[in-house]
């Protein structure tokens, strides 16, 4: 007979038979259920460095930063706020139709990664893009769908970046569709001779997106082909208006992690060194084993779920502002970068000031420019000949246009927006 621990602290008296035959599961004549990943029954725990007030905590390994990085992290982690309220506003205003945004997980996560990971993001990981030297000018571009607009060509939704040369994939709207692509993408590195054991995939999501088939299919996938991906869940709390009490009964998405074998940990997402610590060592763990790691941020959406969104209708006013306090993520580094003498009071005056100001030149500049020819409709679709369906609607577009587009004025004013005004299509 031997001892064996379970969750909670029980023992168990196992028979000498050793393992279920094929397999690693002791065999024991006791009946006990199991609820629980950790030995004692207790949740998992959340992997903090920072503490409230910006100092390292006691015991905490902190990464090394040197000055310019930790600038970098916060003027970027600031970056992005000062981005969203601009994008708020001019959403309500109808000049966009969409807009989403986050923060320190997503720049914190970014910092960890290599340059030439692949990344697959959801809809707030802009920050990644704006580490990785993507311009303001190229976002606003994106999002008002202008003649800048090089990745998408105004064909998509705003935020719905995507970028070749900094290796980030286009954003899909459809909820969690670039987890199981992500576990594929992940595949495709391990067989390329030239990436094997240099690079993973990155693939992230909310915790809402958590709760899609497609989540199970992308873990599952890459922990038995396997394949060196790190799937990265932000749990902000909500799912839309669903809170995240509502979407699962069990000890958030981490505890997922291990039936699926794969190595997993909990971080606080509004802890920007213990998010690089954490995804860097992910990212060391998914390279040499090739196979997925899971990374759950623990943070809190202060904003609205996005601009079509009015979270005060479902959450108090007053639970938002004291979020806004607790643990927030760009005091802490600010604190922390201040007790380094690398920020002071003067900096944050003059970033703040040059940050709005630069995101208010962009605005004006996207604002003027025209929108590609509206033959870009139907352009960087098929290859070769173009198809017989593709024709057809572009026949039909132009007859629409000939009957309507310079007598009916909502028609006319959209066209006036293109270059070429759609001529193009005049022809018959």
């Amino acid at each position: 007979m031997r001892e064996i621990t379970l969750a909670k602290g029980a023992k168990i008296a196992a028979t000498l038979q050793g393992n279920l035959s094929g397999t690693r599961s002791p065999i024991t004549t006791d009946l006990r259920f199991i609820n629980g990943v950790t030995a004692d029954g207790s949740q998992i725990p959340t992997y903090r460095v920072l503490d409230s007030y910006g100092k390292i905590m006691d015991g905490a390994d902190a990464p090394e930063i040197d000055e310019a990085t930790g600038r970098k992290l916060y003027e970027t982690m600031n970056l992005l706020p000062a981005l969203d309220n601009v994008m708020y506003n001019i959403q309500r205003q109808g000049k966009i139709s969409f807009w989403y945004g986050e923060e320190a997980a997503v720049i914190g996560s970014a910092a960890a990664l290599a340059p030439d990971d692949e990344v697959l993001g959801q809809y707030r990981e802009t920050g990644v893009l704006l580490w990785r030297g993507f311009s303001i000018d190229r976002a606003m571009a994106q999002s008002f769908g202008n003649a800048d607009d090089h990745a998408t060509k105004g064909r998509q939704m705003p935020v719905h970046f995507g970028s070749k040369e900094l290796h980030f994939h286009p954003i899909s709207s459809t909820l969690a569709t670039q987890i199981p692509h992500a576990a594929g993408v992940g595949y495709a590195l391990k067989r390329d001779p030239n990436r094997r054991g240099k690079n993973c995939a990155a693939c992230y999501f909310g915790e809402g997106a958590a709760s899609e088939g497609d989540f199970h299919a992308g873990l599952l996938l890459a922990s038995t082909i396997p394949a060196p991906t790190m799937f990265l869940v932000r749990n902000n709390g909500f799912a839309i208006s669903t809170p995240a009490h509502e979407q699962f009964y069990g000890d958030g998405i981490a505890a997922r992690g291990p039936g699926y074998g794969i190595d997993t940990v909990r971080v606080d997402g509004n802890d920007v060194l213990a998010v690089i610590s954490a995804v860097g060592e992910a990212r060391k763990r998914c390279i040499a084993q090739e196979r997925a790691v899971l990374v759950e941020f623990m943070t809190y959406r202060v904003g609205h779920h996005s601009t079509s969104d009015d979270s005060f209708a479902y959450r108090a006013r007053q639970e938002v502002e004291d979020r806004k306090r607790i643990d927030n993520p760009l005091t802490r580094l600010r604190l922390f970068l201040e007790s380094r003498k690398w920020w002071d009071a003067a900096e944050e005056e003059a970033l703040k000031a040059k940050q709005k100001r630069v995101v208010m030149d962009a605005l004006k500049k996207a604002e003027a420019t025209s929108r590609w020819e509206l033959k870009e409709l139907f352009t960087d679709v098929y290859g070769g000949e173009e198809p017989w369906n593709i024709a057809e609607q572009k026949s039909e577009l132009g007859a629409l246009l000939r009957k309507y587009g310079e007598d009916w004025e909502p028609w006319k004013k959209e066209l006036g927006k293109f270059r070429g005004k759609g001529a193009e299509f005049y022809a018959k």
